[in-house]
């Protein structure tokens, strides 16, 4: 009975290997990229690159277990909903009052040490943040969204 359990979950399984996760990554233009329009520090632009780009733009590195289902779904779910909160590729197309509120939010989940999300980590442990690295990143995006408030209120008066 157990061998005939065992059996039915492996045939299960290789079953599932036959339904895959899209990984096309669509057209891109450059020029949107928020690493593009600002230029943050070096080691904030490692730390952006590093512990953001993945599930937050289209530049997702896929690991070798996105091929494995049904690990393969739960992981494009995370990319999927992280590229809808906030995709540093289509950085331009958020308008301004967006785009400051995307970087408040991200400086206040970093800080709280909401992101990256710890299962994010388990499996990329170069993407576990010191709290200088998190102070930094969290310090550039309010110092940005100075720069971008300051900006706007001079082309308003011209």
């Amino acid at each position: 009975m157990i061998k005939k359990i065992i059996l039915g979950l492996a045939i299960i399984f290789v079953l599932l290997q036959f339904f895959r996760i899209d990984k096309s990554v669509p057209e891109v233009d450059a020029k949107k990229d928020f690493l593009t329009v600002y230029t943050p520090p070096v080691q904030v632009k490692a730390i952006i690159e590093d512990t953001c780009y993945d599930c937050h733009s289209y530049k997702t590195q896929y690991p070798w277990y996105s091929n494995i289902a049904p690990v393969s779904w739960w992981l494009a779910g995370h990319i999927d909903h992280g590229r809808g909160e906030l995709n540093f590729s289509t950085w331009t197309d958020y308008n301004d009052r967006r785009a400051d509120h995307k970087l408040e939010e991200a400086a206040e989940m970093v800080l709280n040490g909401e992101m990256p999300l710890p299962s994010y980590t388990y499996a990329h442990w170069d993407a576990n943040l010191s709290e200088d690295q998190k102070m930094a990143m969290a310090d550039w995006f309010e110092q940005l969204r100075e720069e971008i408030k300051m900006e706007a209120e001079e082309d308003s008066t011209e």
